[in-house]
């Protein structure tokens, strides 16, 4: 599919009624498994691909994720957005560049949070942020849909009404989708929804802070992302087999693994 057909469907998805789940993947084989499983659209994870580097979350360069974004797009037949975090820069030109370069690696959307690495950018710094991603990716051939993220509850500033109105600031600015990652609660998903005109994307993978796609769909979510979830799965899923080894001298494991031939089917190599 050409990446202004998967443009297309990516925006279609948005304008679509209901709630749909976008998959997180980290690499060419993740996304194959993914898009191979049924999810209509896929995304980069910043902390799952750091996790793939041995790194902890905001150790990437723009580099590192776009060289991750190229691999998982180039793998699969679905629309991708990507994790760009802060656009890898604090200037309003910085963010632009990085929308730019996003489109040029196969991404058809990608996200910009107001999170500038130790502490939340002041409205005045974050608003022209967003304002210079929304005018890049509007510059773009095709359409990139924008995200644009508030991290008041991932960073410790759980103020609700803060959240709101950045939001709402992002979504005048041009943002095509919002984002407010680790809400405690449907009542303040339910809250955030109401007060924006744009779809809201659910950040899903924090314990006691996941909910079903009904109740999300219900509380007014359009977007579901899992972020790291499914890398954790993994993770775990390799460190339960280890330790089985190690400790036990057994390979239980193997009897809950996908043979080589399913694998490849899975892979659909």
């Amino acid at each position: 599919m050409k990446q202004a057909d998967k443009a297309q469907r990516f925006r279609e998805l948005h304008e679509a009624p209901g709630a749909f789940v976008i998959g997180n993947a980290w690499d060419a084989g993740s996304a194959r498994l993914l898009a191979g499983a049924g999810f209509v659209a896929l995304a980069t994870s910043s902390g799952a691909t750091a996790g793939v580097l041995g790194r902890r979350d905001g150790a990437l360069s723009r580099d590192e994720a776009l060289d991750c974004a190229r691999a998982v797009s180039s793998a699969c037949d679905v629309p991708v957005s990507g994790d760009l975090e802060n656009g890898f820069g604090h200037e309003p030109a910085q963010a632009a560049e990085t929308i730019r370069l996003a489109a040029e690696a196969g991404l058809v959307g990608g996200s910009i949070e107001d999170w500038n690495g130790e502490a939340l950018y002041p409205m005045e710094q974050a608003l022209p942020r967003i304002e210079a991603a929304v005018q890049a990716a509007r510059a773009l051939p095709f359409h990139f849909t924008l995200t644009a993220r508030c991290e008041n509850f991932l960073r410790g500033r759980p103020n609700l009404e803060d959240t709101i109105a950045r939001l709402q600031a992002f979504e005048r600015a041009g943002a095509d989708v919002l984002m407010a990652p680790g809400l405690p609660d449907l009542e303040a998903v339910r809250r955030v929804c109401a007060a924006l005109g744009k779809p809201f994307n659910f950040m899903a993978g924090i314990r006691g802070r996941s909910f079903s796609v009904a109740e999300l769909q219900a509380a007014g979510v359009k977007r579901i992302s899992l972020a790291t979830s499914l890398y954790r799965a993994a993770m775990t899923a390799l460190t339960d087999a280890a330790r089985e080894v190690q400790d036990h001298g057994s390979f239980g494991f193997l009897e809950h693994t996908l043979g080589t031939p399913e694998l490849y089917r899975a892979l659909k190599l």
